[in-house]
C-alpha cells in the first residue's frame, strides 16, 4: 500500500474512533505544492480560507475546501489580515519586507507597502481602520492606512514581537518573544501604554483575546497558556498545553480558548468565569499541525498540515513531503 493510502486509513479509523469525543478529525482539504507555511486566516461571513504557503496565498472555499485562487510574489508570506469594510486584505511578505495589498473580491494585488525587517504576525484594527506588522528583525511594528496604503509610522518594541490581537476598543497588544513581555499599544497615538511581564510564560508566541471580559490567551513554549487581564496586565492562570504551540484561538460563543501544538495535540480551555478556566480536553491533531484558524460560524478548526521525511542526520527539521500539504478541519 502506498504511503499515502496508509494516510488515508489511519485518518478514517480516527475519524470513526473520535466521533463520540470532544474536538476530533472531520476532513482534510488537500492544497498540494511545495513550500512551508505559517498563519491561516478565516473570513467566517465571506466563507474564505486564506493560507500562506511557501510565496503564496491559497485561498480555499472553507465549506467545500476547494482552492477558488491564489495571491502570487509574497516572498516568504507570514500572515494574512482582512478589512471586510474595506474590500481590501494584507499579507506580510516577510522576505521582501513589505505588506502585498490585495481586493478581497478579485484577489488581485492592487498595491504594497514597505515595512520594517522581516515582517511577521499581522493585524486589521478596526478602531483605527489600521494594519500592523510585527517585524521580527527589525524589532518594531509599522502602522498602515488601511484605506489609502500608506504608512503612517513604526513603534519600537525593544525585542522580537510575535502574534497580537486587538480589543476594538484602540488597543493592540503583542507578545515579546525574547522577554516574555506584551507590550499593549495605542493604535491611534502610534505608541506603547504598557509592557507587562508574562512570569511564568516563557517565549510566548500565539495570542487570542476575549473582548467581552478583556482576556489575553498566549501560547507559551513551556507548555503553558498565559491568561492575562487585558486591563490591569496581571496574569490570572496559566493551564498547561502541548509541546510546540505557535497559534490561539477563542470562540466568544463556545467560551473556548484552544493551543495549537507541533507536537499534534490541540489544547482546548473552557472559560468558567473570567477569573476561572479549566482544561477541558488535549485534542488529538497531527504532528507538526501548529498553526490553525477558527470558523466562528461552525465552530471548527483549521489547521495547517503536511507529511514529513526522516530528519536529516546532523539534526534540523525534517522535510516535508512534496504534495501532501492540506488543511486539517476538527470539529466537535
Amino acid at each position: 500500500m502506498k504511503t499515502s493510502a496508509v494516510a488515508m486509513a489511519i485518518f478514517g479509523a480516527a475519524l470513526v474512533l473520535t466521533a463520540a469525543g470532544g474536538y476530533h478529525p472531520k476532513t482534510k482539504f488537500p492544497i498540494g505544492g511545495e513550500g512551508g507555511w505559517d498563519y491561516l486566516t478565516a473570513d467566517s461571513d465571506a466563507r474564505r480560507l486564506y493560507v500562506s504557503h511557501g510565496n503564496e496565498v491559497d485561498v480555499l472555499d472553507l465549506d467545500s475546501g476547494a482552492v477558488v485562487g491564489k495571491i502570487p510574489d509574497t516572498p516568504g508570506v507570514h500572515g494574512i489580515a482582512l478589512a471586510p469594510e474595506l474590500g481590501r486584505g494584507f499579507i506580510s511578505a516577510g522576505r521582501a519586507n513589505k505588506v502585498v495589498i490585495f481586493d478581497l473580491k478579485t484577489l488581485k494585488a492592487t498595491g504594497e507597502v514597505a515595512t520594517g525587517q522581516n515582517p511577521d504576525a499581522i493585524l486589521y484594527d478596526p478602531a483605527s481602520k489600521r494594519v500592523f506588522t510585527f517585524n521580527g528583525r527589525s524589532g518594531d511594528a509599522t502602522a498602515i492606512d488601511a484605506a489609502n496604503g500608506s504608512m503612517l509610522g513604526t513603534i519600537p518594541l525593544d525585542g522580537k514581537p510575535e502574534f497580537a490581537a486587538a480589543d476594538g476598543e484602540g488597543h493592540v497588544f503583542v507578545n515579546n518573544e525574547d522577554k516574555s513581555l506584551v507590550f499593549r499599544l495605542d493604535s491611534r497615538k502610534l505608541a506603547v501604554l504598557n509592557q507587562w511581564p508574562l512570569a511564568p510564560c516563557e517565549s510566548p508566541s500565539g495570542m487570542a483575546i476575549d473582548r467581552e471580559h478583556h482576556r489575553l490567551f498566549s501560547g507559551c513554549h513551556n507548555k503553558m497558556m498565559a491568561i492575562m487581564d487585558a486591563e490591569t496586565g496581571k496574569v490570572i492562570a496559566t493551564p498547561a498545553i502541548g509541546q510546540g504551540v505557535d497559534a490561539n484561538a477563542f470562540d466568544p460563543a463556545t467560551k473556548l480558548a484552544f493551543s495549537s501544538n507541533g507536537d499534534g495535540t490541540l489544547t482546548v480551555v473552557h472559560e468558567d468565569s473570567p477569573d476561572k478556566f479549566t482544561i477541558v480536553e488535549n485534542a488529538k491533531t497531527q504532528r507538526g499541525a501548529r498553526t490553525m484558524a477558527l470558523d466562528l460560524k461552525t465552530h471548527n478548526i483549521l489547521l495547517a498540515i503536511a507529511e514529513f521525511g526522516e530528519a536529516p542526520a546532523g539534526g534540523g527539521r525534517p522535510p516535508i513531503v512534496p504534495g501532501s500539504f492540506a488543511i486539517l478541519v476538527m470539529e466537535k
